[in-house]
């Protein structure tokens, strides 16, 4: 019996059954359908048009680990190659608390005053442990993130900077076709991302601060090797004797190495990103690097050294990708790792044999 009170000897009292539940979900919920991928010649018509939103769709599926993705970006970006190269990139590091998303905001603004478009690609650090990140650039580039001629496009570094890098030169591509004669690429802060965005960039700008100490000791030797030009951020107030000494010292220091393959002098200028003093200097001084490089040939010549290093970067990361996503190369791995911690077998035989049978499985 469902319910004891209903029962004959509790003659006055009826329960009545209760109200049946609904359904979680809303019945009268339409379920929204998935856009169907637009083609490659659909995205290529989009971005020769300059449409931003296609644009970004097109740099979405270049992020996507998707083979069915990658598939379509690889034809679009072979169709937008030809489209390309017109363009002044620009790469733009220094480390954390520099100042580089507010002097990129200034930055920008001062170049768009002239016409054309620009697009900033920003390399975001992601977290070690979630693998997630803020993309957190356009809040800090308040004006140029409004501005109808700027696209400003964050992408999480997800711990493998290489394949950052590489989607970000293909980006590059892209950014260009659509018609952004001005490409900035900021990194992630000093470190081993700078070599890779130095590979794709036409220009290295290097941004520092002043009073914080020992100004040449935060910098690595290699980073100042690249750089075209070191700017010194913060100078304005009671900064300013120390931007000053901070630039003395860099000039200084500049004179140590050896000369620059372009055979331009790096220098060294001070402003401020906040109150928007310097900006035209340091600008003109962008420009008078590329009047130098067009002048003797090597803007052409770094061209074609960049578009074959990543000829071979490719290579490299696609090798790496088949090597690893082989199933039989992963179980064996496995089996020989095993073997390797039990000091059953060296380190360099277990490698031979797994590459052994991967060479032998492959020809």
């Amino acid at each position: 019996m469902e319910h004891i009170e209903n029962d004959d000897q509790f003659g006055g009292l009826t329960v009545n059954k209760g109200v049946s539940q609904p359904p979680v979900v809303n019945p009268y919920l339409k379920r929204r359908k998935r856009k169907a991928l637009p083609s490659a010649g659909e995205l290529v018509e989009g971005i020769l048009k300059g449409d931003i939103t296609t644009l970004a769709r097109a740099v979405t599926l270049v992020e996507s680990l998707s083979p069915d993705h990658q598939a379509i970006a690889q034809e679009v970006i072979e169709k937008c190659l030809p489209h390309s190269g017109k363009s002044r990139r620009i790469g733009i590091t220094g480390v954390p608390g520099a100042g580089k998303s507010t002097s990129i905001d200034v930055f920008g603004l001062h170049v768009l005053k002239g016409g054309g478009k620009l697009a900033v690609l920003a390399i975001d650090p992601s977290s070690e442990r979630t693998k997630g990140s803020i993309l957190g650039d356009k809040t800090r580039m308040e004006k140029l993130s409004v501005h109808p001629d700027a696209f400003i496009r964050p992408s999480p570094s997800a711990g493998s900077l290489g394949g950052v890098a590489r989607k970000t030169r293909e980006t590059i591509v892209l950014c260009e076709a659509a018609g952004f004669n001005n490409i900035f690429v900021e990194t992630v802060g000093v470190g081993q991302s700078e070599t890779a965005v130095h590979s794709m960039v036409d220009f290295f700008l290097l941004i520092q601060l002043a009073g914080t100490g020992d100004e040449l000791q935060g910098i690595k030797r290699g980073i100042m090797e690249m750089a075209d030009g070191i700017v010194i951020n913060k100078a304005d107030g009671d900064n300013i004797q120390r931007a000053q000494l901070a630039q003395a010292q860099f000039r200084s220091a500049l004179h140590l190495f050896p000369p620059t393959e372009s055979g331009w002098s790096p220098e060294v200028l001070t402003y401020s990103g906040y109150f928007e003093l310097g900006i035209p200097e340091v600008w003109d001084m962008i420009d008078r690097y590329f009047a130098f490089v067009d002048a003797n040939g090597y803007f052409e010549r770094k061209r074609s050294q960049q578009a074959r290093y990543w000829m071979y970067e490719t290579i490299d990361e696609q090798l790496r990708a088949h090597f690893y996503n082989n199933p039989e190369i992963e179980q064996m791995l496995a089996a020989k790792e095993i073997r390797v911690l039990n000091n059953q077998q060296s380190s360099f035989t277990a490698a031979r044999d797994i590459l052994d049978r991967y060479f032998n499985r492959s020809l």
